[in-house]
């Protein structure tokens, strides 16, 4: 088994007023041989988007991108013809495929929207844009790793165009967890806000633990977490 942690502080960051942003991975002008992806996770954005701004209409193609929103609200429009709201708990998932173009906005004239952007390699190019979105109550993931995306769709997740699965979890003092991992499998746990321990690891906000043929991932030690965790195949 292999280990390897990511802190905080060690993400590139980006601040242009309307965005703050900080990257676990290359991205953009942030640029680190040794943080490009891990496995088909290529990247996790953490975005703080300021009241009225946003990220006008561009273009993806190959690639399934995720968001998940902390806090805030953020309007979603696309070539695909959806448009909605997303809100604390809500998650999205688009798959660009072929190509589409899409917008996301922060509606409100007072409130930041604070939010995840993750992308993740899909297992071939091409093929059709598809769309996806559902709310996750904290009691789904309250003292447990809740299935939020999957390549199957598998117990009310979205789905998406690879072999992984993307897990979210809410844990206070006295509550963990514990999850199998296939043989060959690599894990990515990242810390969303609050303090945990994952395999005997102290994480924090922002800090990432990257797990290579670990039998099982183990939370516990919690205080007011909220955590995503990633299965992947090794490629």
């Amino acid at each position: 088994m292999q280990q390897e942690i990511r802190r905080s502080v060690e993400r590139g960051h980006a601040s242009h007023g309307w965005l703050e942003s900080y990257h676990s991975f290359s991205f953009a002008s942030y640029y680190d041989p040794r943080h490009i992806e891990f496995g088909p996770l290529r990247v996790i954005n953490e975005d703080r988007v300021q009241p009225g701004t946003g990220f006008g209409e561009h273009g993806h193609r190959d690639m399934e991108i995720i968001s998940y929103v902390l806090s805030g609200e953020l309007a979603h429009k696309d070539s695909l013809g959806n448009g909605s709201t997303l809100r604390a708990g809500d998650v999205q998932r688009m798959s660009a495929g072929s190509g589409v173009l899409h917008s996301e906005f922060n509606p409100s004239s007072e409130h930041p929207v604070h939010f995840l952007q993750i992308w993740i390699k899909p297992r071939s190019p091409g093929g059709a844009p598809g769309y996806e979105q559902r709310h996750f109550t904290p009691q789904q993931r309250r003292a447990r790793l809740c299935r939020i995306v999957d390549g199957q769709g598998q117990d009310g997740a979205l789905t998406m165009q690879q072999d992984a699965r993307v897990y979210a979890g809410l844990f206070e003092a006295g509550e963990d967890c514990e999850l199998a991992l296939a043989p060959g499998r690599l894990a990515y746990v990242h810390v969303v806000r609050g303090s945990l321990h994952a395999n005997g690891v102290e994480l924090r906000g922002g800090d990432a633990l990257k797990l290579r043929n670990a039998p099982a991932l183990r939370l516990d030690h919690a205080a007011d977490a909220e955590v995503l965790v990633f299965d992947l195949p090794s490629q």
